[in-house]
């Protein structure tokens, strides 16, 4: 093979492998962003993965950051916006879905924190339970803004006040994060440690 042979052939390789980097993320149909602006910073997908219940997938996750992180207490800490996006697979029932979330939020809150989140979780339980139903393709996110706050969307829109503790967006966080995750294979690919 001729050096400009061996050099076409390496930039083919090259473009090849950018291409297959700048591919969009696709999780059981539904399409991710592997970056996005919130308050004027862009942050990047830092791990997505379906939540099963039982053998029933019942929605995809996809956690965005300024800079990835591969450990809970790294996206804790992070002082930048950060999004938690669902998008349901199955039409359910939006206030089990919030009674579920509300479950695993407790279970994973640090029980110090717990009396100054409740005035949030109860705020949270009833975005989800004005919702009635939500089908599937349908989503929501879960924004925390510095200086604002955690700023809940269904359907892209903002539901109600921004919940001002910053404690319960990280608390938000554990559902899928803590130490009884709602999903443990589901917290290992929000972490980026996808397959």
């Amino acid at each position: 093979m001729t050096f400009t042979m061996r050099c076409v052939a390496g930039l083919a390789a090259w473009l090849l492998s950018l291409s297959v980097l700048a591919a969009p993320v696709e999780i059981s149909g539904v399409k991710l962003d592997e970056s996005l602006e919130l308050q004027g910073k862009k942050l990047q997908l830092n791990g997505a993965g379906i939540r099963y219940k039982a053998i029933f997938k019942v929605y995809v996750a996809a956690l965005y950051l300024e800079k990835k992180a591969g450990t809970p207490e790294d996206i804790y800490a992070a002082a930048g916006p950060r999004r938690m996006h669902i998008t349901l697979l199955r039409e359910i029932d939006s206030n089990e879905l919030g009674k579920s979330f509300t479950k695993a939020f407790e279970e994973n809150a640090p029980k110090a924190e717990m009396s100054r989140l409740i005035p949030g979780l109860l705020k949270m339980g009833q975005v989800f339970s004005d919702q009635k139903k939500m089908a599937a393709g349908e989503g929501f996110t879960i924004d925390w803004v510095p200086g604002t706050g955690t700023v809940i969307s269904v359907r892209g829109k903002a539901q109600g006040d921004a919940i001002k503790e910053p404690e319960f967006f990280n608390a938000m966080m554990r559902i899928w994060l803590g130490a009884k995750p709602a999903d443990w294979k589901l917290k290992d690919e929000l972490l980026g440690k996808m397959p």
